[in-house]
């Protein structure tokens, strides 16, 4: 399997973590990787969800003496007030964890212990680029398939379906399977039809604007219900947000958010689209799609405070990434960025409040305008980012 950006031993080193991400995305085979000697609770397991159900104390039992071992519980989730035992184990007997889940919406909204500071949180993304791009087994030491955008723009990037010769019957079961019946069985909504109509909707409407009123009105279900379910999916890690920024003082800004399904393949199947031409629209909005996948990934595994907006103003003018006050990003799927597609970047540059303003594209050659916009052909720009070069 492909070497991923998180290293858990250095994690551990310094304290207790919960790693959160979705399914399938490679916690597991992480563990197995990077961990040899732990003690493991799967708590999919039906036995074991049963002994630490009716003995959470059996994780105590287990430790051996005078020893300051490593736990893993995997789909903490499933068992919340496992996390009570935890915390006195991680005091008493100085024991560290890794607590994984692909949900976090029982642990933040329930009455769990959350652990008061004593484990920090990390993620565990689909494969990236950079990931991809340097792909060896980390098992066979083998060469594994490189980076092909217009694979992963119809794939995603959970490791089994990049790799599957059979992904679209993967996508299908990975759906069915979890998605739908990952939000039954936590009992996250009464109405699992309309929120499966909800996920179809919502795929379609990837890298997009959120008009809460409109969308509501599609899905035929109140606003407050519509919020709630974009909560389940931020929650559940299906899905997240970026604000829009709302600084510039020349032009207003508007307010919403955009939003994007944690994977592009996951989405593709909800949305029942295939990309077959990189030219197409929907390609545009996959290429968009996968750059904002880069860099929210980039900022959580590097641990950067910057924040990851988009800025639109009133008039219509829209930059489609913004990162802290350092970078402004354009992404074009077009092969050459031309004065028209930089309209958006020339206005919010009148802001005079970033550092660099840059438009990715699949260009074959790195050029900058004569107002000091930058073309980036994306492997080059993705390179650099990974190598922490723009901040």
């Amino acid at each position: 399997m492909y070497k991923r950006k998180v290293n858990i031993s250095n994690l551990l080193k310094k304290k207790s973590h919960f790693l959160f991400g979705p399914r399938y995305v490679g916690k597991s085979t992480l563990i197995r990787e990077q961990i040899k000697d732990a003690i493991v609770f799967d708590l999919l397991e039906a036995k074991t969800y049963q002994k630490l159900l009716k003995h959470p104390s059996f994780i105590a039992e287990t430790l051996p003496q005078g020893e300051h071992p490593i736990v893993v519980i995997d789909e903490v989730q499933r068992l919340p007030e496992l996390l009570n035992e935890v915390h006195r184990l991680i005091f008493e007997k100085k024991a560290t964890f890794l607590l994984t889940g692909s949900s976090a919406r029982k642990l933040k909204h329930g009455a769990a212990n959350l652990l008061a500071g004593r484990a920090w949180e990390a993620r565990l993304f689909p494969l990236t680029f950079t990931e991809i791009n340097e792909g060896t087994d980390v098992e066979t030491t083998k060469a594994l398939p490189k980076f092909d955008l217009l694979r992963y723009l119809n794939r995603g990037g959970i490791p089994d379906i990049y790799l599957s010769e059979d992904f679209n019957t993967e996508l299908v079961n990975y759906v069915n399977l979890y998605l739908k019946e990952e939000v039954k069985a936590e009992s996250l909504t009464r109405n699992i039809q309309a929120f499966a109509e909800f996920l179809e909707i919502i795929a379609l409407h990837d890298a997009r604007e959120v008009n809460f009123e409109a969308m509501a009105s599609d899905c035929q279900i109140s606003t407050s219900t519509l919020r709630n379910y974009f909560k389940i999916l931020e929650d559940t890690l299906i899905g997240f947000s970026i604000s829009g920024y709302t600084k510039t003082v020349k032009r207003k800004a508007t307010a919403r958010i955009k939003h994007f399904m944690f994977d592009l393949g996951v989405s593709n199947c909800l949305a029942h689209r295939e990309i077959s031409d990189l030219q197409s629209e929907n390609a545009g909005h996959a290429f968009e799609h996968f750059i904002a996948l880069e860099l929210r990934a980039f900022l959580a595994y590097t641990n950067s405070r910057e924040q990851l907006t988009y800025w639109r103003s009133t008039s219509q003018k829209e930059v489609d990434f913004l990162v802290g006050d350092s970078l402004a990003i354009e992404v074009k799927s077009t092969t050459y960025v031309t004065n028209r597609h930089i309209s958006g970047l020339l206005a919010l540059r009148e802001e005079n409040i970033f550092k660099r303003y840059i438009v990715v594209s699949r260009d074959e050659q790195k050029r900058k305008f004569s107002n000091d916009i930058e073309v980036w052909p994306y492997q080059e720009f993705l390179q650099s980012l990974w190598n922490n070069e723009f901040f």
